[in-house]
């Protein structure tokens, strides 16, 4: 992991408050939540055993920012240690990890296409052609659930040209779906997987928020949705699998927590910049979303994952959706892109770092074993959960 440099960190990394989790080798190890301040990685497990508990508390942002705890050593150490001691985890533990569908105009199309194409990426590119010629409009300007996207709801539906990712992409309910379960997302410089069944992916580059569970942001993070083009293309209902495989979501490398400095307006002016760099064939391709041509507001999406309908009582990830759909073509005129074995994917933006990992299939990464039950006896054992509030 030598090649992953302090980049890695937000550009203004020593204001920001940044905590995550890591693993401690030894007898008495397992994974720990730390906070990094000024470069240096900072055990807080005592005051917090999981990022959950922390973000229950209220002053999670004070314990983030002066906590004591043992010093690990520096940012670049932890990075450079892989395996060897210390390394690395997804930025939260306990949460649901749910994610958000075509929230930009640019991946509802290709959403639409994928379902018109049956799965099939050598149709994707005559489709594409077709079906923006026959909506006639620019979808980046329609509210969704507003008067207009009544009408051209209605246009379509005479025209049979309706599709349920339309429904969800302009209609007034958002997709809203299980991206992952708690304890199976993977961090930064991990593999990501992609079912062994699938010949047309891509990665998502994405924000995702952190919600506690009285339904308030706390921070954002970055993450990569791995997506399955042909098995979700097939049928919507074979979103479980195209979307929670084995290391199939990643999220980090940290957790940025509000604060004056950095808020939800932050977020909702970045850009989001990805680069897919082919290991065997030399291929790039980069790619940005902004985060201002989302069609609905991050606290809109919010409201439609957590309320009085739905609770999630130790808090949840919130991937907020992309509107990256690479179409560059790879292996062959015509067949757009698919993901090589061995492609790193790196996903960034300044006020949150760089997230990156490579691609390998999901029954050849290191299978998950590591859940609920493992960590409470984890904890257990090393004394921390009197410490859980």
């Amino acid at each position: 992991m030598k090649e992953f440099k302090n980049s890695v960190l937000p550009a203004d990394a020593g204001q920001a408050l940044l905590v995550g989790r890591a693993w401690r080798g030894g007898t008495a190890g397992g994974p720990c939540v730390i906070a990094v301040r000024q470069g240096q990685v900072v055990d807080i497990t005592a005051h917090a055993p999981t990022v959950s508990d922390l973000f229950e508390r209220a002053d999670a942002i004070g314990v983030v920012r002066d906590a004591p705890g043992e010093t690990l050593g520096g940012w670049q150490e932890l990075l450079e240690r892989g395996d060897d001691g210390l390394r690395l985890l997804a930025p939260c533990d306990l949460q649901a990890v749910k994610a958000c569908g075509v929230t930009f105009a640019v991946s509802l199309l290709e959403r639409v296409i994928e379902e018109q194409a049956k799965g099939d990426a050598a149709r994707a590119a005559r489709l594409r052609s077709e079906i923006q010629g026959c909506i006639g409009a620019d979808l980046s300007e329609i509210r969704p659930g507003s008067e207009a996207a009544a009408r051209l709801k209605a246009d379509l539906l005479q025209r049979g040209l309706w599709s349920q990712y339309m429904e969800v992409g302009i209609g007034p309910d958002a997709e809203v779906f299980t991206k992952a379960q708690p304890m199976s997302a993977v961090g930064h410089g991990a593999d990501v997987g992609l079912h062994p069944s699938s010949s047309w992916n891509n990665p998502e580059p994405e924000i995702v928020l952190a919600v506690n569970s009285a339904g308030t942001v706390l921070g954002a993070t970055l993450g990569n949705d791995v997506n399955l083009r042909d098995i979700e293309g097939r049928s919507a209902l074979l979103l479980g699998k195209a979307k929670d495989n084995n290391a199939s979501c990643a999220i980090g490398p940290l957790i940025r927590l509000f604060d004056g400095e950095f808020t939800l307006d932050t977020i909702c002016d970045a850009e989001v910049s990805m680069l897919i760099e082919g290991a065997d064939d030399g291929f790039e391709l980069a790619g940005t979303s902004r985060m201002r041509e989302i069609s609905r507001h991050p606290l809109e999406l919010v409201a439609q994952t957590w309320g009085t309908h739905h609770q999630y009582p130790d808090g949840f990830m919130l991937f907020l959706g992309t509107m990256f759909s690479p179409i560059k073509d790879r292996d062959a005129a015509g067949r757009g892109f698919t993901h090589h074995l061995g492609d790193r994917v790196s996903i960034s933006t300044p006020a949150l770092g760089t997230l990156v990992n490579q691609v390998q299939r999901c029954d050849r990464v290191a299978p998950w074993t590591f859940g609920v039950r493992a960590l409470y006896q984890n904890l257990a054992r090393r004394g921390l959960l009197k410490n859980s509030r």
